[in-house]
């Protein structure tokens, strides 16, 4: 098909709407995008539409720079790296499509990129929220299902396990296990990321806490060589870990939602905090990258620096800290 060209504005503008409107019937119609999908494409082509409009420009002849520079605008008028992406990913769609129909020679979009998110910090419970949840009891609790969460706890606070290492938990070794527990030995052996095993030593609460548990599951045997089961006898699973964790959390009064992974990031960003060691931390975490790692130092120094702002004399005389500063969410 050759491509349209026109020299009157208000024809150019129709021929652009045209094909904007044949775009946007081809992702619903033969693409059977979802229709908030395709709302969303109106919206980002519409925006194109009028950049290119206020440019001069018909959509034929927008040219990679254009779009840089569009990137640029929207950038410094504060949209986030994320919303910029979506957008650049829908321009991108439509200039491939305009090609594949013969109306452009290239993709214009096609070598331009969002700006890098910045990456947000984990999300970690303060030292006191940690022990104290850890700590909870619930003596009005079924003895068997508290003695199960109490391990669960110090399982995942104590060794930093991630909740699917958790829940791939035998109660012994085998050729089958994906992980188990050394009690003698003190440590818990998982299959990590990647197939990847490690051993994590384990603490004297965890130990405790573990050993007491296996006391409880005793008293009601069940056909699973899952460490953690249900009620039922299944293997105890990520969601309701989740559940109870939440629960939990609330029940110990701690104040932020509670999670597994909230537990694993507590665990290494107190032991960065206390020791220093970044490579210990990476090798107990379970990372193949130090730079996976060492995000926690960034969370090491927001705790150094909070003690500062609120021990030092000359504390307030410090403005415009970056750590004050909520990080984007991606």
């Amino acid at each position: 098909m050759p491509s349209v060209v026109t020299t009157d504005p208000s024809s150019a503008a129709d021929a652009d709407r045209a094909l904007v409107d044949r775009y946007l019937a081809h992702v619903r119609v033969e693409r059977r995008l979802a229709e908030r999908t395709v709302e969303l494409y109106a919206l980002h082509l519409a925006e194109l539409l009028q950049r290119a409009a206020d440019a001069g420009l018909p959509l034929q002849r927008v040219a990679t720079a254009h779009i840089r520079r569009w990137m640029a605008q929207l950038h410094g008028a504060g949209r986030a790296p994320r919303g910029i992406a979506l957008v650049l990913s829908c321009w991108r769609s439509f200039y491939r499509w305009l090609g594949r129909e013969g109306l452009v020679p290239g993709n214009p979009v096609q070598d331009v990129h969002a700006p890098k998110a910045p990456r947000p910090l984990p999300k970690a419970l303060g030292v006191d929220d940690a022990v104290r949840l850890a700590e909870h009891q619930q003596p009005e609790a079924d003895a068997w299902t508290e003695a199960r969460d109490r391990a669960i706890v110090e399982l995942l606070y104590g060794c930093g396990l991630r909740v699917s290492e958790l829940t791939g938990l035998d109660r012994d070794p085998s050729a089958e296990a994906r992980g188990w527990l050394d009690l003698p030995s003190a440590e818990v052996h998982v299959l990590g990321k990647g197939g990847k095993r490690r051993s994590v030593p384990m603490g004297g609460p965890a130990v405790q806490a573990v050993g007491a548990w296996l006391e409880q599951r005793a008293l009601r045997p069940v056909d699973s060589p899952a460490l953690f089961v249900g009620l039922r006898g299944g293997r105890f699973g990520p969601q309701a870990v989740w559940q109870m964790l939440r629960a939990r959390g609330i029940q110990a009064g701690v104040a932020a939602p509670v999670h597994p992974h909230m537990l694993r990031h507590s665990f290494a960003s107190h032991l960065l905090q206390s020791s220093g060691d970044l490579r210990a931390v990476q090798e107990l975490l379970g990372h193949a990258s130090i730079s996976t790692t060492q995000i926690y130092t960034r969370l090491d120094f927001q705790h150094l620096a909070r003690i500062y702002d609120a021990a030092h004399p000359r504390a307030h005389a410090r403005t415009g800290r970056d750590d004050d500063k909520k990080p984007d969410t991606p």
